[in-house]
């Protein structure tokens, strides 16, 4: 009889992955002693899985921050769950080719609807103020928005108007970066999310072969 291995709970799910022959790729948290740690699976045996399954770790690692521990597992550096923000994480990474050259991204966009440069600056102990530069009706009230995305997309602490915090006072500048780039349109964001883990399960090796 086969050993059973306990990979953890799942938690977010892509029910077909548009760079690898459809196959359902699932994230899945444990509880550690160190803290709650991340594992990218397939139940899918297709010839080449494993390597899709890597690019999507490794790419998670390079979007969100997140490092890999002794037993292939990913946590963030803070050893904190932020359950919302590693599902996004999650689901972006799964997003990129596996041929794709990743980076991280900066804590810069240009906000389409205002025109405005967005910036997120780093004050330390895991707290970032958001700015402007150029001008826009209703600069500030844009500049709150954004940072309102924020908090919802990574269950932020609200210190101000345009000032956020993560609870675990780590910075993440690669995270957050990430993040900011779907703060401008985060009800859409929140919609996608709701809909992705409404379809779909991850099937069973044999009906994924």
């Amino acid at each position: 009889m086969g050993e059973t291995i306990d990979i953890g709970r799942r938690i977010e799910l892509v029910p077909m992955d548009p760079h690898f022959h459809d196959i359902s790729i699932a994230l899945y948290r444990q509880k550690k002693d160190e803290g709650p740690a991340y594992l990218v699976h397939t139940y899918s045996r297709i010839e080449g899985v494993e390597g899709r399954i890597i690019s999507v770790a490794n790419a998670m690692c390079t979007l969100g921050g997140l490092e890999t521990n002794a037993d292939g597992f990913l946590q963030f550096p803070c050893r904190k769950e932020h359950g919302l923000a590693i599902k996004r994480v999650f689901l972006e990474a799964c997003k990129l080719a596996p041929d794709n050259e990743i980076e991280p991204r900066p804590l810069h966009i240009l906000d389409k609807k205002s025109g405005l440069d967005i910036y997120v600056t780093s004050h330390g102990e895991g707290v970032y103020q958001v700015t402007a530069d150029g001008e826009a009706k209703d600069k500030d009230r844009r500049i709150s928005f954004i940072a309102g995305g924020l908090i919802k997309l990574a269950q932020l602490e609200d210190q101000s108007v345009d000032t956020v915090a993560f609870d675990c006072k780590y910075a993440h500048d690669a995270m957050l970066g990430l993040l900011l780039v779907r703060a401008p349109n985060v009800r859409a964001v929140l919609r996608e999310q709701e809909a992705t883990a409404s379809r779909g399960v991850l099937a069973a090796p044999s009906q994924q072969e």
